[in-house]
C-alpha cells in the first residue's frame, strides 16, 4: 500500500515522502530541504531509497546531494537536472518508475522549465506535479512557450478527475484572487475562493487537491473554455492560455 507524507519546508515548498507498505521502500518526491527530509524520514521510521526530481530548480533539487549521502538512494531526473545536481537515472516522456509493485508513469510537463515532468500513479490515483500545476494555478513560465505549456497542461487534463495532484507550494490563496478575476461568473470557483479562504484562516494546507475540482475551477486549465476565450481574446487555447498567464505575471 502507498502511502504519502506531507510536510511544510522552506517558505512555501511542501515535502513529499511517498513510502510503499509492502518492500519498505521510500520516495522523496524533489528535495527542497535535504535535512528535512531525512528528518521526516526518520521520524517516521522510514529509510529513504530513492529521489524522484520533477525539475531543476534548487527549491526542487537542491537536496539531492545531501540525502544522496546519507542514504545511497537512487535519483531519478529529467536530464535537465544532470550537471547541476545528482542524478543517477535520467527518465523522458513516456518512461515508468517503480516503488515497489506500484508503477508512475512520468508525462512531460514542460513549461515552467523545459524538462519539466510529473509522475503519475495510476494505480494510487495520485500525480506529483511539481510546478507545472497548482492550485487554481500553473507555474509561471520560465524557459517554454505558450503552446508547449498548454500542451503539457492538456496531458494534465486527460488524466483521470478523481486523480489527486500533489502541487509543491502552498501559492492558492494568492492564486484564487487571480483566479476571480480571469473567471469572476463561474459559482464553483467562488465555492472554492471561499473554502480556501477558510482553511488558511485555520492555517490548514489547500494542497493536494483534485483534478476534478481544477477542471472546473482553475483558469489555466480552462483556457479551452468558450467563455474564458471571448473574455481574454484568445482564437485558440493557446492563445487565450498566454493571456492569462501573462496577465498573472503582471497582477
Amino acid at each position: 500500500m502507498i502511502h504519502v507524507h506531507q510536510f511544510p519546508c522552506l517558505s512555501d515548498n511542501y515535502g513529499y515522502l511517498v513510502h510503499d507498505t509492502d518492500s519498505h521502500e521510500t520516495v522523496a518526491i524533489d528535495t527542497p530541504d535535504g535535512g528535512e527530509y531525512l528528518r521526516q524520514a526518520e521520524l517516521k521510521g522510514w529509510r529513504i531509497t530513492q529521489v524522484w526530481n520533477t525539475h531543476w530548480h534548487p527549491d526542487h533539487a537542491g537536496g539531492n546531494a545531501a540525502i544522496k549521502a546519507a542514504t545511497d538512494c537512487t535519483i531519478t531526473a529529467p536530464a535537465e537536472v544532470q550537471g547541476r545536481f545528482p542524478v543517477d537515472r535520467v527518465v523522458v516522456h513516456g518512461d515508468t518508475a517503480t516503488i515497489g509493485a506500484a508503477e508512475a508513469r512520468v508525462i512531460d510537463v514542460s513549461g515552467h522549465t523545459n524538462g519539466h515532468i510529473a509522475f503519475h500513479l495510476p494505480g494510487a490515483g495520485i500525480a506529483f506535479v511539481g510546478d507545472s500545476v497548482f492550485a487554481l494555478g500553473c507555474g509561471r513560465m520560465f524557459e517554454g512557450e505558450p503552446a508547449q505549456f498548454w500542451a503539457s497542461l492538456s496531458r494534465i487534463k486527460a488524466l483521470p478527475p478523481e486523480t489527486q495532484l500533489y502541487c509543491a507550494h502552498e501559492y492558492t490563496a494568492s492564486n484564487a484572487k487571480f483566479a476571480l478575476h480571469a473567471d469572476p461568473d463561474n459559482a464553483a470557483l467562488q465555492a472554492y475562493a471561499a473554502d480556501i479562504a477558510a482553511k488558511r484562516a485555520n492555517g490548514e494546507w489547500t494542497v493536494p487537491t483534485t483534478l476534478e475540482r481544477e477542471l472546473a475551477t482553475n483558469p489555466f486549465l480552462r483556457a479551452d473554455e468558450p467563455s474564458l476565450m471571448a473574455r481574454w481574446g484568445g482564437n485558440t487555447p493557446e492563445e487565450t492560455f498566454a493571456a492569462l498567464r501573462a496577465a498573472k505575471d503582471s497582477f
